[in-house]
């Protein structure tokens, strides 16, 4: 425990643990994706899915029990990823109190360049997402437990949806560099195998964001009503 301990006060383990939780929200966000298009089968197929979350585990687990679960083990995951990138960022501007007069852009992306922002631009929006369709509170037309209508409803709205996309690319941004980073921090860099770690980190950035851009674009677009 006391190595454990020591590891995650160490600059390396906050990066492992970035790394570890950054893991965790990657499958969410698959998962997630999956989920949501599910809405082009329909609402009664969507809104059967959505109940079969709630009732997962049934009937040994009670209604909601492992979904609640789930939501836990992600919010643990989402703090200690952003512990750590506050840590890890707070470290790196102690090493270098004075910023450069002149920053030149040598071996660098615009990803990597963004990744701090980019998190926070993210973590904003989720938060607005969660209000808009979980509670409902900013979204005038929700309905409890009709979620495809919900999803409708809010996606309807040009400026929700052209918001839900503008975050999707910064969230393209944030998955393409976290992912290679990942890779580096639990030690999987190497020059033989960084074209496979680049071709991973682009696989599922492209997967996963046109996925979710599908829906809000099919809503406007009148695929889905």
């Amino acid at each position: 425990m006391r190595r454990v301990l020591s590891l995650f006060h160490s600059l390396i383990g906050k990066k492992v643990l970035m790394a570890v939780t950054g893991a965790v929200l990657l499958g969410f966000l698959a998962a997630h994706m999956y989920g949501n298009l599910k809405a082009f089968q329909g609402p009664e197929h969507f809104n059967a899915y959505a109940e079969g979350l709630r009732t997962l585990g049934a009937p040994l687990f009670g209604r909601g029990h492992l979904l609640w679960t789930a939501r836990v083990i992600l919010l643990l995951a989402l703090a200690g990823h952003l512990w750590a990138a506050w840590a890890v960022t707070r470290a790196s501007w102690a090493a270098r109190p004075v910023d450069y007069k002149r920053l030149e852009q040598v071996e660098t992306t615009l990803a990597a360049r963004t990744m701090r922002w980019g998190g926070i631009i993210i973590f904003t929006y989720a938060v607005y997402h969660l209000l808009d369709l979980t509670f409902g509170r900013v979204n005038p037309d929700f309905v409890p437990g009709n979620v495809y209508h919900n999803l409708i409803a809010s996606f309807q709205r040009p400026f929700v949806a052209g918001l839900y996309i503008a975050a999707m690319l910064v969230l393209s941004l944030h998955l393409y560099h976290g992912i290679l980073s990942g890779f580096q921090t639990l030690g999987l860099n190497h020059p033989r195998y960084n074209p496979l770690r680049r071709a991973v980190a682009l696989g599922f950035t492209a997967v996963v964001i046109p996925g979710f851009v599908a829906v809000p674009v099919a809503v406007l677009l009148g695929v889905l009503r």
